[in-house]
Order: structure tokens, then sequence, then C-alpha cells
């Protein structure tokens, strides 16, 4: 969309004369301030009054101070606090219609007649009520006297849109709710924390986790653990026994500890609880092993919030002020949702109905339709396609990511488990043509996806000049298909590999790669496995460093973050921890650009804020380094503020995987395996393996709501090959939200705004089955 048709959009839309109240209710999660911030500063942006309402519904009942106009100054820095600053409460008033008519009351004094919730089904359902009361409510307050006729009509309609902020993720029509991520933060570092005490003592360690009725926090914390429980996949009859013998053969295996997470609704095939002192006492009892019971807790809710959190939230906060703009009288309630890595706007009352289902389904034991209704964040489904037995290799391409392990580990145990003979390659193409090959079996990976880094090696050699002694290896082993997975040398190395398949007969397989770089820059994919534990390495970092200057006012901080020509990590990692700016490859600047950033910025200072952060992207430009825009910020802020600068360097691509990263490395390699199993079983002919199509080199990727499999050389048109990035990259329409944000005067792209939809429902087939990896 042109720019000039953004801003006829904002005209059109206008916020003049409208006034919007945000609140959070119920439960707090981490984001909700981000969310807060986001609506906030959206809602001036386009000219309306906002207003925050204290302490959730029972804020909106009581009125008075409670519901305060907001201005942009009163949302600095909040961004990175944990929590909810303008407080949350479960209010029983407001379930009473006498509660809901004083709300109404000190709404229309206000001129309030748009409502932002942010919270759980709870909270969003008595939103929902209250807008369909709404007239009545008002007739009810003309004929007590209380208002006007005139106000009546002036205020007939009340307009709701929902945002869901949840650490549970138990909301039905969203992949993932505002605080889940960072509920899993906690979670993974207190696993990762444990297992070195575990592993001392030779210990079992029940952790039981939140989540009421459902288990999407635990499930995607699965991969750390021996045994899982969650309420939707109730154990079959009999798995006291087998839990105790899997638990007994690790152990007989020389392993010194064992993991078993409990989700604190967890119910057997009889909806019976099954708690975690239970499962403690069936492990003294039944193996006599030395067993500790942790409940994790509030603690899952406490902290700051991660990277993806802080994104995610302050996507949904602006997409939300722009749903209130675009509602009409007849406009249902709408939430905003995550699918895949887009949002879009559903009918709150659907979701919440899909929502109440689950529960109906579980009652009534039809677990296989609660794990559905849930949605694919819960739901992973294997397809067992493959009957033979093929050879298939595995290796790390190009710079180390956080996540690579756990990619390594899901293809090698999905590839085992269908049936597949799976090699691993040390040091990626490297060791490919120096024979570094060897046979992996599923205990060889276990403990892998907590680790950072590649344990298997990775390289950044490419294939070309090696290919007569790939080609060999792959004789001499007789590999059946590959599985690479790496950054952008990986593509390359791909696209090397397929060239020479009209010379060499043993590349003629099948082959996919799967994205893993922390710079985010490769072609066919939205997101790379990696990317997320470096945007929160630099989140982190910034975080502290604005902290350290807690004492000191009016400082700025020029950040140096990697991503060669990549924009991606500069840019997003301004958005998560707040930055004035971030300077771009991909977005060319000048001196006048700089100019313009000091002088806004000394602005800021002057008036408001005590701390600016400006990033810039490492290979952003030649002449306007670091030094030079540490430099020329000094100068010309002197008087005004100092200046510090960080180059963070490879510390972005170290550290543990964060809890996003193991979990997309984990489905994504899956997904990959499941594509090799396929195409063995189509080009399986005459007793070999040939596949020499384009669609038969794929690269795995996501692509706005889906996983897809693009054939290699379909991608080359989409890709700047010297500086190593794709020519179109969808990050770079969050870019004007971070400069509205920091109270910037730009044009909003409203070309991927969420339109209503329909919450649609995914019935279980009878070829998929249900299976844990």
């Amino acid at each position: 969309m042109a720019q000039t048709d953004n801003k006829r959009f904002f005209e059109n839309l206008s916020g003049a004369g409208k006034a919007i109240a945000v609140l959070t209710s119920g439960g707090d999660a981490q984001g909700m301030n981000a969310a807060v911030r986001a609506v906030v500063r959206m809602g001036i942006y386009v000219g309306a009054k906002v207003y925050f309402v204290h302490e959730g519904y029972q804020g909106m009942v009581d009125g008075g101070d409670n519901i305060k106009e907001a201005t942009w100054e009163s949302v600095s820095s909040m961004l990175q606090m944990g929590g909810t600053v303008i407080g949350s409460a479960r209010c029983k008033d407001f379930r009473m219609h006498e509660g809901r008519l004083k709300a109404a009351h000190n709404l229309v004094q206000r001129g309030i007649t748009n409502l932002c919730v942010i919270g759980g089904d709870g909270s969003l359902t008595g939103a929902n009520l209250f807008r369909e009361e709404w007239s009545g409510l008002l007739a009810e307050l003309v004929q007590q006297g209380l208002i006007d006729e005139e106000a009546s009509q002036k205020y007939s309609a009340l307009h709701i849109v929902g945002m869901v902020g949840s650490i549970d993720n138990d909301f039905c029509g969203t992949d993932m709710t505002i605080g889940t991520d960072s509920a899993l933060h906690r979670i993974i570092e207190v696993v990762d924390a444990i297992m070195t005490t575990a592993q001392s003592h030779q210990r079992t360690f029940v952790l039981e986790v939140m989540g009421r009725h459902c288990g999407t926090v635990f499930y995607l914390s699965v991969c750390t653990s021996d045994w899982v429980l969650i309420p939707e996949m109730p154990p079959e009859d009999g798995w006291e026994e087998k839990m105790c013998q899997k638990l007994s053969a690790k152990r007989a295996g020389m392993k010194r500890l064992n993991i078993i997470i409990v989700a604190e609704g967890a119910i057997d095939r009889n909806n019976q609880p099954i708690t975690s002192e239970h499962v403690k006492n069936l492990v003294v009892q039944r193996l006599g092993f030395d067993t500790r019971v942790t409940i994790l807790g509030h603690v899952q809710r406490g902290g700051t919030p991660s990277a993806f959190d802080r994104i995610l939230a302050s996507r949904m906060g602006v997409e939300a002020v722009l749903a209130l703009l675009e509602t009409t009288a007849n406009t249902p309630a709408c939430v905003v949702s995550l699918c895949g890595n887009q949002s879009v706007r559903l009918p709150l009352m659907e979701c919440v109905q899909m929502t109440q289902q689950v529960q109906k389904a579980m009652d009534e034991k039809r677990f296989e339709e609660a794990v559905q209704l849930r949605g694919r964040c819960v739901r992973y489904i294997l397809f067992v396609t493959c009957s033979s037995n093929f050879n298939v290799a595995v290796l790390n391409v190009g710079a180390p990511a956080a996540g690579m392990n756990a990619a390594v580990r899901s293809a090698v145990r999905v590839g085992i488990s269908e049936g597949h003979k799976m090699f691993a390659v040390s040091d990626g193409f490297e060791g490919f043509y120096k024979g570094q090959i060897k046979e992996i079996k599923w205990a060889d990976v276990g403990g892998w996806t907590g680790q950072g880094g590649s344990l298997l090696g990775t390289k950044r050699t490419l294939p070309a000049k090696h290919i007569d002694k790939i080609a060999e290896q792959m004789r001499k082993y007789n590999i059946n298909a590959l599985l690479v997975i790496g950054g952008f040398e990986a593509f390359l190395g791909i696209m090397e590999l397929l060239a020479a398949r009209g010379t060499y007969e043993e590349l003629c397989v099948p082959m996919v790669m799967v994205p893993a770089t922390v710079s985010n820059n490769v072609p066919g994919s939205d997101l790379s496995i990696g990317a997320d534990t470096a945007l929160n390495a630099i989140t982190v970092t910034c975080d502290r460093i604005k902290q350290s200057a807690s004492g000191t006012k009016h400082r700025v901080f020029i950040i140096e973050t990697m991503g060669g020509y990549c924009g991606y990590l500069a840019s997003v990692g301004g958005l998560a921890a707040g930055a004035d700016a971030a300077y771009i490859f991909e977005e060319p600047f000048d001196i006048r650009d700089l100019q313009s950033n000091v002088e806004h910025l000394t602005e800021k200072m002057k008036t408001s804020i005590q701390r600016g952060l400006v990033l810039r992207n490492e290979n952003s430009n030649e002449n306007y380094t670091t030094d030079f825009i540490y430099q020329l910020y000094s100068e010309e802020g002197k008087g005004v503020f100092d200046c510090r600068k960080n180059v963070l360097g490879h510390m972005q691509q170290g550290g543990a995987p964060s809890p996003f990263d193991r979990n997309f490395g984990t489905k994504i390699a899956a997904k990959a395996m499941q594509w090799i199993s396929k195409k063995l079983n189509e080009s399986y002919r005459k007793g070999r393996v040939f596949a020499n199509t384009e669609d038969s080199a794929c690269l795995l990727g996501m692509r706005r709501r889906a996983l897809v499999f693009q054939p290699v050389v379909q991608l080359r048109d989409e890709t700047d090959f010297v500086h190593r990035i794709p020519k179109e990259q969808w990050w770079l329409k969050l870019r004007p939200l971070m400069k509205i944000l920091a109270k910037y005067k730009t044009s909003y792209d409203i070309s991927d705004s969420g339109q209503l939809e329909h919450v649609v429902l995914n019935r279980p087939k009878q070829s998929e089955a249900m299976a844990a990896i």
C-alpha cells in the first residue's frame, strides 16, 4: 500500500473526538504492559483520548480516580515490566446488573464508548455482556436522571475489542496468548536449573506447572521432560506401570536424573485428578527413587516479559486500536488473535464458545476432540507414511544458532519412528566430503533440546568444490535423503547440490532445508530457528543497559546488533526494547535523517524521557558506522544528554535456546521429516530412490499463517544474493510501528491489518495419529 493511501486511511478513520479506555482484568500476564503502552500511544497517535481503567472492572465500577486520562509519557518505562502497571482484579460487582450500571455511568460521564479489554475468557465474556446490555443500561440511567437523553443518543453504542492476556494459552482462536511465551521462559529456566542438582544426587523431580484445565504451557515444555501429564490428553489406563518402566530403563541406561512435568489440571481417563504428590508417591513406592516435588506456582507469572510477548503485545495493541476505529454499531465484539505470523480479528463470542466446548468435550471424555478444539499449538500430528527402511542424513550448515540441536533431535527421533536409519554429518558440508558421517540413534540425542550452539558441529563451507567427494560419500553410505539445517549457506548449498544432479546421480534424492540463523535472512521463511533467542539476548541486554542509567538522567545508548545486511534483529529488537531509532541497510539513511533523529530525541529529553536507545545493524551503512553515530549523537546532544555505546557481538548467538526456538525447531524438523518420508515413497522405484524434479529439493519455511514447502529454485528470484537477504521482508512493515511508539510522525502500512474472520474448526481425520516426540 502506498504511503498516500495510508494517510487517507488515517484521515478516514481518524480517532479525533473518540475516547478509548484500556483495562487489564483477571490474572496478570507478562506483556500486558506492552499491550497497554501500544494502545495508549497508537490511540493518541490517531487523535483519540485514551483512558486507563485501574484495577480492572472494579475500577470501572468504582469510577473516580480509577479512570484517568493517559498521556504519552505515562506509559514510558513500562515495556519491560512484568504484571500490569494499571492493576487487575477479579470483580464480583461487575457480575451484577447494578455494578454494570455504575460502570456504564462512569464511562458515559467521560464520553468513553470504546473499550480495549486485556484478559482471559471470563473477562472478555463479561465485556461482551456489557456491550449487549449497553443500550438498556443507558435507558436506565436516563430514567434515573443520571444522564440526559442527548448523552444517551450520543453514546448509544459501545465498541469492544479484546486481547487475550493469559499464561495458560487456554483461549481458542489464537496460537499464542500474551504471557504464554514468558511463562515458558520461567518453566524452562527452572527445568534447566533443576537438572544440575538432580544429576548431582541421582534424583527424580516432579514439576507442577500452571494452566488450570489447559496443558499448553506444559505441552510446549514437553521436550525437556521424561514423562508428561496434561488435561487434554489423559494417559491410557495402566500409565503408572508404563511410566515407572520408562524411568527405570532410563536410570538403568546410566541417566542420573528424571524430570516429570504435571499440569495442575492433569486428569486420567476417568476424569480423576493426577496430582504431583500422587506421581511422587508412585515413583517412591514402586522404584524407590529419591524424588522431590517442585510447584512452580506464581513464579510463572513473574519476571520481565520475553521479546516474543513484547512484540506480540505491541502488534496486538496497535491492531486493537485499528479495529476500534473501523468498528460500527453492527460490528460484533472481536478479539485480536495470532495465526502463524499474522494478526487476525475473530468474533469474540465464537472464540469463547469454542473455549467452553473444550471443557465440555473433556468432561464427556472426548479427549481427541478437545485437543482439536484447543488448536494447533496443543495439537501435534504425525502422519505415519513410510514403511520402508531408508537412510537419511542430517547436517548443520552455516553459523551456529540456538535451537539447531532441538531440530536435530526431533528429526532423528521422528525419522527413527518412521522406520529410517538416521545418519549425522559433523561439521556441515566440510565434514560431509571428509566422511565424518555416522549413524545416530534415539538415545544419542537425549538432552539435546536445551543446549545452545550445534552439537553436530557446523561450518560455512559450500559443497560446490567438493561435489565429487560428497557424491562418493552418499554412495558409500547409501544416503537416500538429506535434511539440511542452517542459514544462508545452507540455502546456497542446497542450490549447488541441485545444480549438480545432472552430473551426479547420487544427488537425485529428496532434499529439504530448515532455516536456522540468528540473522533471519533466509528467503522463503518469515522466521528462522535461533532468531528468537538472539532477540531475547538483545532485549535483556538493552533492559540492563537502560537500568544502568537509572541514577543518571538524560543518557542515550547506541547499540550495535548482528545480522549482516539483514536488519531484522535491529528492527524487531528495537520494537521489543522500546528503541527510539534503528538503523538498517534495507531502509537507506543519510546525514539529514541522523540529524533529524538527534533533534527528535533532544526534544523528548527536554520534556519527559530520561534515557534513549538507538540500535544499529552491523552492516547498515559502511560510512555511518557505530562509532560515527555515537560521536554525532555525543556532539549534537551536548548540554542535553550524554552517550554510551555497546557492540553486542557473538553473545547474540550464544546461550540456551528460548522456548520458542526449542519448540519451533522441534515442530519444523518433524514436519520436514514427514515430507522426506512422503517423497521417499513417491520416488522409490525398482529398488532405488530417484528424485530429480524441482519439488524434490525444498525449503520449509513459515509463511504468514502456515509452514510451507517451497522448491529452492523458485526462491531464486526472491533473493538478493549480493547482500544475502530476501528482496521482500515482512518485518519491514513493523518499522513504522516502532517509530509511532517512539513518537515519530509517520504512516503505518495497514495492508496486512486483520479483517474480521470466523473461527475455523479442523476436525480430526481418520488418517491422523496422535504421537509425542
